[in-house]
């Protein structure tokens, strides 16, 4: 999983899955741009990609804004002369307030897609160009094991996961005769700040866990929905999408990799 010297960008790398991506890419070699909406938190994980000894900035980036997306790609080739590596892991659960409401909204529909779908195709359309011309990619879109399997708790959020693997198709077909590998990850069971803000929403807690910390309710879920046993982890996720970061995964294209314990199995 070798990706020395090569220049990454992370969307949403401030903190959960995308700090483990981010960590992973940096200690198999990478240099790291943290493009992070959250400020603060994107400075944090760049520190932490410098204290392995690679390279790394942090750059306040929307992946709702096209105006900030272009600046987030000029501003890193830049700094760093060129991109390798797009990982599109930004993405969101609702509109503000979503853990309050038993049932999603129209504004919900339209903040996750505009966020899931279009900013994965917005960052890719301003990052692909670059690497055409370079003949070299590699592109990792973080989906979602909700992709597989509809659910009445969250249509959005599925529907959105599900669409990040079809536009990964789609771009891999485009991309592939330039030298570009596209593909997706599905993870699986992951305690984050998101699936805590997901667990706490009414509509998401069975009778039957009535009582039990949020935690708890998450340990019970990774025990009736993994076969394995085990909670999955933004490591996991981060030495997958470092493998299909690298020249290993070269015959590596439009794919969508379920890291999830077992829970879906295609």
């Amino acid at each position: 999983m070798d990706v020395t010297d090569k220049v990454a960008i992370v969307t949403g790398g401030g903190r959960g899955i995308g700090r483990g991506i981010a960590l992973a890419l940096a200690r198999n070699g990478a240099d790291v741009v943290i493009a992070e909406i959250i400020d603060e938190n994107g400075r944090k994980t760049a520190g932490e990609v410098e204290g392995l000894g690679r390279k790394s900035l942090a750059i306040a980036a929307d992946v709702t804004d096209q105006d900030s997306v272009e600046g987030l790609v000029r501003e890193v080739l830049t700094h760093f002369g060129h991109i390798d590596i797009l990982v599109n892991n930004a993405g969101i659960i609702g509109a503000p307030g979503w853990e309050q409401r038993e049932r999603t909204n129209e504004e919900d529909w339209d903040m996750v897609y505009e966020v899931n779908v279009k900013g994965v195709a917005r960052v890719t359309d301003a990052v692909a160009p670059h690497m055409r011309e370079r003949g070299y990619g590699k592109i990792v879109n973080i989906a979602s094991i909700a992709a597989r399997q509809g659910n009445p708790r969250n249509p959005p959020y599925n529907v959105s996961k599900a669409g990040v693997v079809s536009l990964t198709q789609s771009y891999a077909l485009e991309l592939a005769p330039h030298n570009i590998n596209v593909n997706a990850i599905c993870p699986g069971l992951i305690w984050t700040a998101m699936w805590e803000r997901i667990a706490r929403r009414p509509s998401m807690t069975p009778e039957s866990a009535q009582g039990l910390s949020i935690r708890e309710v998450f340990e019970d879920s990774v025990k009736e929905r993994i076969p394995s046993g085990r909670e999955q982890t933004p490591d996991d996720i981060g030495n997958v999408a470092t493998f299909l970061a690298s020249d290993a995964a070269r015959a590596v294209t439009g794919q969508a990799i379920n890291v999830d314990g077992g829970s879906r199995m295609n």
